[in-house]
């Protein structure tokens, strides 16, 4: 089985910065498309980024500029920056590979934007 653990998120205000962390067991990560998802009250989870195996990025438009994703797959870790927070990014922030595994779902981390 595999374990996705998130941390990083926490209290921010607008225009700060977070660093979200996702562990990952496993050897099979290195082969991996990961994303972050994330998932405010009322709506559904949404891919915010995601990463290959190679290191190609993509961004939700929503975020495209602000955060930036990476890896290190000697860590097993993905990583993901974000800056100038808004509080349209308060959200519960998920880690999973990109398409995502319903069984890969870690308990996220709840990162909340507010003045």
């Amino acid at each position: 089985q595999v374990q996705l653990v998130e941390s990083g998120g926490g209290l921010v205000q607008p225009g700060g910065s977070l660093r979200l962390s996702c562990a990952a067991s496993g050897s099979i990560f290195r082969f991996l498309v990961m994303g972050w998802y994330r998932q405010a009250p009322g709506k559904e989870r949404e891919l915010v980024a995601d990463i290959s195996s190679g290191g190609s990025t993509n961004y939700a438009d929503s975020v495209k500029g602000r955060f930036t994703i990476s890896r290190d797959n000697a860590k097993n870790t993905v990583y993901l920056q974000m800056n100038s927070l808004s509080p349209e990014d308060t959200a519960v922030y998920y880690c999973n590979k990109n398409p995502y595994w319903r069984e890969y779902w870690g308990p996220g981390t709840q990162v909340t934007v507010s003045s």
